[in-house]
């Protein structure tokens, strides 16, 4: 009896002994395979792709990154932050590994797609109301202006803030722009986008053409409407002239042969003795690719969830603009 029982406790401690072999085991593969990542796994190439505005050079200096730093301890966020807040033309970073020495940047850049003023200086926005430069007159050379919202201590780089009054404005501004880009309609954005009403925002569309939506509206059906618009008005051989008020009830559209402008507001002009030939940027849109972009656009339409009817546009309307 004593002899069997000896024999169970054996084999029950050579089964204890069995697992704690087996998981010390695994921890000892883990910390070697750990060992051999911090050791052998070093930065050797550095590739920087979908930049124009910066070149890798500049990526890789704000990004901070040297060769022989090791790829698994890099921590991949604040790299991407200090590249963000360093470069305000660059809109997002993807940062990834490829074994054994390579690390990868994928740049999204930026846009300007419209203007503020503030302290005597023009400050360049892009669609997400980021910051992206400030100058003079030939920065903001044909984009619109944005009226209507007061910008508070602007900085290169950063969000454009507001006063808590106005913040829902700028809230509806950054909608606006979401959809006008969604709808491939930025490059036609002209001279203003006034925020001064309450219920309406206005912009110009072209060269000639005021469009009206309503501040609180959807605006992926505003453009969707908009673009539906003017594709009847061409088919009808109607100029892109006057106001276009899509801030109407039953989703009415009215063509009022008077173009609405904000009051006191010129369009800005160009320097007189600029001669310099812009920086050539992937971002920057030229007249070409902006022409080609809307055409494309406006032919295909977007792809958001698209209302039924298509929108009256009389031949003529018989009132005027406020």
């Amino acid at each position: 009896m004593a002899a069997r029982r000896n024999r169970r406790r054996r084999r029950r401690n050579r089964g204890r002994f069995g697992v704690l072999y087996k998981l010390l085991s695994i921890l000892l593969i883990f910390a070697a395979i750990l060992v051999g990542c911090i050791i052998f796994f070093r930065v050797n190439t550095m590739v920087v792709t979908g930049n124009s505005r910066y070149t890798q050079e500049e990526i890789l200096a704000a990004a901070g990154v040297e060769k022989g730093d090791n790829l698994f301890t890099l921590n991949k966020y604040q790299i991407a932050d200090r590249i963000l807040t360093q470069l305000p033309y660059v809109d997002d970073v993807a940062i990834s590994r490829k074994l054994p020495d390579t690390l990868i940047f994928e740049v999204t850049e930026s846009t300007g797609v419209a203007w503020v003023e503030s302290g005597g200086s023009y400050w360049l926005l892009d669609d997400k109301c980021k910051l992206l430069e400030a100058g003079d007159a030939a920065l903001v050379q044909g984009k619109p202006q944005v009226l209507g919202v007061e910008p508070v201590n602007p900085a290169v780089g950063n969000l454009l803030t507001v006063a808590p009054e106005q913040q829902d404005k700028l809230e509806r501004l950054q909608a606006f722009f979401k959809a006008i880009r969604a709808r491939v309609m930025t490059g036609s954005l002209k001279g203003f986008i006034d925020l001064s009403s309450g219920n309406e925002i206005r912009f110009g569309y072209g060269e000639n053409l005021t469009v009206v939506f309503p501040l609180n509206g959807d605006f992926d059906t505003e453009t969707y409407e908009l673009k539906l618009t003017l594709e009847t008005m061409d088919e009808r051989g109607l100029p892109r002239t006057g106001t276009l008020d899509l801030n109407y009830d039953e989703r009415e559209v009215h063509l009022l042969p008077d173009r609405w402008l904000p009051e006191g507001w010129s369009p800005l002009e160009a320097p007189a003795q600029s001669t310099q030939q812009p920086e050539a940027s992937g971002g920057a849109e030229t007249a070409g690719q902006t022409g080609s972009q809307e055409t494309g656009g406006e032919a295909q339409g977007g792809t958001d969830a698209q209302p039924s009817h298509t929108p009256t546009v009389p031949e003529q309307a018989p009132e005027t603009a406020e």
